[in-house]
């Protein structure tokens, strides 16, 4: 008499096994994916559609959250010109391209990302070394144009390369900056204080 193997110890058992939970993963991981997409695509709840440019964007910290989180106030269009939804999309979507042709993760972080030699561009737009709000979009497209005429260290004596940026292309990855400064990032960078938010 031949000794019987328990089917939880069966080759074939653990084979249909593996195949069930290998598909069953398939299965939730695009699930997931799609979920992923959905909440990270623009105008979604944590990120805003691209046409916020066009509105004063700050950052405070929630006490209901115990986090900061970007605020979206009342109009201020970029650069003084009211974007629809596609043009905003476009400038955007330029200065994201340029960032990227340019090569600025290799040198700073963008939402985390990238290096950490230079300052992280995740809330840029909101850095109080801009000085006032009022002032703030000339700044920035001049220290890109000509970083060396316009340097800004912030006391570490480190100095942007002159990059070759246009100025169609440095409005771009000004208006990149504002839209990127509207992600809710759950408080990142932490304990970060917004350009006129000193108190």
């Amino acid at each position: 008499m031949t000794e019987q193997i328990p089917r939880w110890a069966s080759e074939t058992f653990w084979k249909k096994t593996a195949i069930w939970v290998t598909g069953g993963s398939f299965v939730l991981l695009v699930v997931l994916t799609f979920d992923s997409m959905k909440q990270i695509s623009a105008g979604s709840s944590r990120v805003q559609a691209y046409s916020v440019i066009n509105k004063d964007v700050s950052y405070r910290f929630d006490k209901s959250k115990q986090r900061y989180q970007p605020v979206i106030g009342d109009d201020a269009p970029l650069f003084g010109k009211t974007l629809n939804e596609e043009e905003s999309e476009k400038l955007v979507d330029l200065g994201k391209k340029t960032v990227q042709a340019k090569n600025c993760m290799n040198c700073h972080t963008l939402l985390g990302n990238g290096a950490y030699y230079a300052p992280d561009l995740t809330k840029a737009w909101l850095d109080q070394g801009w000085g006032a709000k009022e002032s703030r979009e000339s700044l920035m497209v001049n220290f890109l144009l000509d970083p060396e005429k316009n340097t800004r260290t912030y006391g570490s004596n480190r100095k942007m390369p002159n990059l070759d940026i246009t100025q169609q292309e440095a409005e771009g990855i000004v208006a990149f900056l504002k839209w990127m400064s509207a992600i809710d990032t759950n408080g990142f960078p932490h304990n970060f204080k917004a350009i006129g938010e000193e108190e």
